[in-house]
């Protein structure tokens, strides 16, 4: 099979056959990076106490492979200040890697539905700028007096033609589970493999599950795009626990997923404990990748 005709099987090929089949041909633990998200300093970024630049130097000091960006305190979105973080980040030797946007793809009429995929084209353009290959949305909750299934629906529709753009730019769009209609792994999944697209997946996030986190997220692994790790995940009774990051980290590499772990850390003392968790993750992920 030539080259134009593998791309096109591709292209055709739904999203967990796609992936199935990367995790079948990487199977081996390998190339995983770690990565800080920057909503772990939400206060300080919306304070105005921290600037995105400041993120980058720090992840590039605590010896981090790349920041995710949370979108949401952004100054502005001109060139001139998008083309500003990408040569902080280049210099610095950090690649910005994710974009987290306010998105809810979960929306009853075409108005709202509409809204939301032109939210998604203006921040895949965004990510566009700044280097990024993936970009983060959500499900959103489920609207009232709708059925889980006929949000699903509405929710792939959304990320089908959210996931059409962003592809045109090489792009991938990863819905997160992260409460309302993708809160739990399956509906997540749901989404992520009736959507049909190479180009969507599955931001997935340890600590966001709210009950038996560690089975509910090795569900998510076959079709994650991207990575988050929490400091807590939850057990079989829905208490959140000091997450077992050496076990995650097996799971992925078992996975076959390849890419980016972020650090999301959402306790309030971020200037004191977030150095030492990248130095924790930097390492376990290298000794992970080295294996």
């Amino acid at each position: 099979m030539n080259r134009r005709s593998l791309l096109k099987t591709l292209a055709a090929t739904p999203i967990a056959s796609v992936l199935k089949a990367q995790s079948a041909t990487t199977a081996a633990p390998g190339h995983l990076k770690a990565g800080l998200v920057a909503y772990s300093y939400r206060t300080e970024l919306a304070a105005k106490k921290l600037t995105y630049e400041d993120v980058i130097h720090m992840a590039s000091d605590w010896g981090l492979d790349g920041v995710d960006m949370t979108v949401y305190w952004f100054p502005d979105t001109s060139d001139k200040y998008l083309a500003g973080l990408r040569r902080t980040a280049q210099r610095s030797g950090v690649q910005l890697y994710n974009a987290g946007v306010r998105v809810q793809l979960a929306q009853p009429t075409k108005e709202l539905q509409d809204a939301q995929v032109e939210a998604i084209k203006k921040w895949v353009d965004v990510a566009d700028k700044l280097g990024a290959g993936h970009v983060r949305v959500f499900g959103g909750p489920i609207p009232k007096g709708s059925t889980e299934d006929q949000a699903i629906a509405w929710a792939v529709e959304v990320m089908k033609r959210g996931a059409e753009y962003a592809g045109s730019r090489g792009i991938t769009l990863g819905v997160e589970d992260d409460g309302g209609l993708t809160a739990t792994a399956e509906p997540t999944i749901a989404i992520a493999k009736q959507t049909e697209s190479p180009w969507a997946g599955i931001n997935a996030d340890s600590g966001n599950l709210p009950k038996n986190g560690y089975a509910q997220f090795e569900k998510l692994l076959p079709y994650a795009t991207s990575i988050h790790f929490k400091t807590t995940i939850t057990d079989e009774n829905g208490t959140h626990v000091p997450a077992d990051w050496p076990r995650l980290l097996a799971m992925i590499a078992k996975s076959g997923y390849r890419g980016f772990v972020g650090l999301e850390y959402e306790s309030d003392k971020a200037t004191a404990e977030v150095p030492g968790l990248c130095a924790k993750l930097r390492s376990l992920v290298s000794k992970i990748s080295a294996a």
